[in-house]
């Protein structure tokens, strides 16, 4: 994981954040989400590239913002925590998955 983290919110339709990893190599990732879990915010992030990417793999990090509002990114130290943000993502995802379920629903009723 990393220790630096850097938001380029670009004019683009996908918000992007450049990650440094502990070996100093760069990942472009797309921003998932930012959401809340226990009392604090965290951000979703899934590889552009590289094999995370084919794998799908999800990287959470603790969110913030400076008194200048600029967007912080820190690691999450503690497996409990992990754990807490890990499930609250995925009921995030299963909520997400259930609205686009009963959209998808709606629009074969209408076409009914």
């Amino acid at each position: 994981m990393s220790d630096k983290k850097v938001l380029n919110n670009e004019e683009e339709t996908e918000m992007t954040v450049t990650i440094t990893l502990a070996d100093d190599t760069e990942m472009e990732c797309v921003v998932l989400t930012i959401f809340e879990a226990g009392n604090r915010e965290y951000i979703a992030l899934l590889p552009m590239e590289g094999p995370e990417a084919e794998e799908g793999e999800v990287f959470l990090y603790r969110y913030s913002e400076t008194e200048d509002g600029e967007p912080e990114l820190e690691n999450i130290l503690s497996d409990e925590e992990y754990e807490i943000v890990a499930d609250a993502f995925d009921e995030l995802l299963d909520a997400q998955e259930y609205d686009e379920l009963v959209a998808a629903e709606d629009l074969e009723d209408e076409e009914e």
